[in-house]
């Protein structure tokens, strides 16, 4: 049961800071020209790293806060597809030269939506384009109640080594109040058909605070999965934003579990995975000790960005595809959303941005605090100061605002330096919000912190 105190934090709605500044701060119509610019001026020697975004399922999830479509038939996928490749030529085009990519993931939607041909016949585009590293990580998501034998075969002979799985919870009561019945022999075979096929990293994906779900339930998900022995483990609390996502009006305020069932749950989990002998990562990841994932985090390496948390080390980040998020080092951008517009632009053989945000005042400062506090727990922000050259006791204002905190057991401060206790942990993106200057006179709405 968690205390008082901690509830009142948990219940606070705060961003995720998977980016700063945050993508309701891009800002709308950012000029395509600008974005050609940032691309051209990338140091070709530098690695880099893709994103390929899919906005389709096979089938709707009622919790799934993504921007994504019901492919009830094959034909405005193949299109898409299509358009995909063309997006792809364009962007390769508008680089310096041809790039070396460390980091390639396929998300969505469900990528697997798309028939193995079209997959195929994307990476082939992407292979003839940029060059990967020997030690690239290559990532696609997946649906185990649609992914085929066909296409776990495929996904193998095209180099990927990393799958993730949406599994969120095996509660049959829990998966039919979320519309996303998948039995544990389901995905258990899902798996086994992707590591045949040489797939050596997998990922899995659970949810507490989802429709009905108990702290018991959530344990019996854990043990589950852990059977499974997936490499990693993303813990994430469902985010309840029906005024965004129109499918979750499916699911009931009453059915919710309240701020203090949501930590105990989130508590619940996280004490049972370490039990089941995953490191903590982060937030909300863990990763067996061998994986990449638990060694970056070892190392004080562990980078986060909008797919969570990864060993991505590109300063650069290039999103392709409805929707689809990049970062460079000018910069953030976001393609349009809606698909015929997105492929209106793309046929004209334009880079199809939205929104974007440029690198403004003390923004890469800021970014990094954050960062590392998400990342690691804990910041020196004297340091990353004197880094950035910022004024001295630029963190101050912060730090006045992290004093409740403190004084509630959750952090500590010495001398410019934050550090989050274990109490506090999970309350992190709390304490990140402290360091973000656009917060205080945001209007968007976000999340609970837990």
């Amino acid at each position: 049961m968690m205390d008082s105190v901690y509830n009142r934090y948990a219940s606070r709605a705060t961003p995720r800071y998977t980016s700063y500044p945050t993508a309701p701060h891009f800002q709308k119509g950012f000029a395509e020209t600008r974005y050609r610019d940032w691309l051209s001026d990338l140091d070709v020697n530098d690695p880099i790293s893709l994103y390929l975004h899919v906005p389709f399922c096979r089938q709707m999830c009622w919790y799934c806060g993504c921007n994504m479509k019901l492919a009830s038939r094959y034909g405005p996928v193949a299109d898409y597809a299509q358009m995909l490749r063309k997006e792809v030529a364009l962007t390769a085009e508008a680089l310096p030269g041809r790039m070396t990519i460390s980091h390639l993931h396929w998300g969505g939607g469900t990528p697997t939506a798309l028939s193995p041909d079209d997959l195929q016949g994307l990476m082939q585009d992407v292979r003839a384009r940029w060059v990967f590293t020997p030690d690239a990580e290559i990532a696609i998501e997946s649906d185990p109640r649609t992914l085929t034998a066909e296409m776990a075969a495929r996904i193998g002979e095209l180099g990927f080594n990393r799958a993730s799985f949406g599994v969120q919870e095996f509660n049959m009561h829990v998966q039919k109040a979320i519309n996303r019945v998948q039995p544990p022999d389901m995905v258990r075979r899902s798996v086994e058909q992707l590591r045949a096929a040489g797939v050596s990293g997998i990922n899995f994906d659970l949810i507490y605070g989802l429709p009905f779900q108990t702290a018991a339930n959530l344990l019996e998900t854990v043990k589950l999965s852990a059977a499974m022995r997936p490499d990693r483990v993303a813990l994430f609390g469902y985010a309840h934003v029906p005024w965004m996502a129109k499918n979750q009006r499916m699911i009931k305020d009453a059915s919710l579990p309240g701020a203090e069932e949501r930590a105990a749950q989130a508590a619940a989990a996280a004490e049972a995975m370490v039990a089941e002998g995953y490191i903590a990562i982060g937030l909300d990841h863990f990763a067996l000790p061998a994986d990449a994932l638990a060694v970056a985090a070892h190392a004080g390496q562990l980078r986060r960005n909008f797919q969570g948390y990864t060993t991505d080390q590109a300063e650069t980040l290039i999103g392709m595809g409805a929707t689809s998020i990049g970062r460079t080092p000018s910069g953030y951008v976001q393609n349009i959303t809606e698909i015929g517009a997105w492929s209106r632009a793309v046929s004209n053989g334009h880079l199809p941005v939205a929104k974007g945000l440029p690198f403004v005042q003390d923004d890469r400062l800021r970014g990094e605090v954050i960062e590392r506090l998400m990342c690691d727990g804990h910041v020196d922000a004297v340091a990353v100061g004197q880094e950035h050259n910022a004024p001295e006791g630029w963190w101050c204002d912060a730090f006045h605002r992290l004093e409740e905190m403190q004084a509630d057991g959750l952090l500590t401060l010495c001398q410019g330096k934050v550090q989050m206790t274990s109490r506090g942990r999970p309350l992190v993106r709390i304490a990140a919000a402290a360091f973000d200057v656009y917060l205080q006179d945001s209007v968007a709405r976000h999340s609970v912190a837990v």
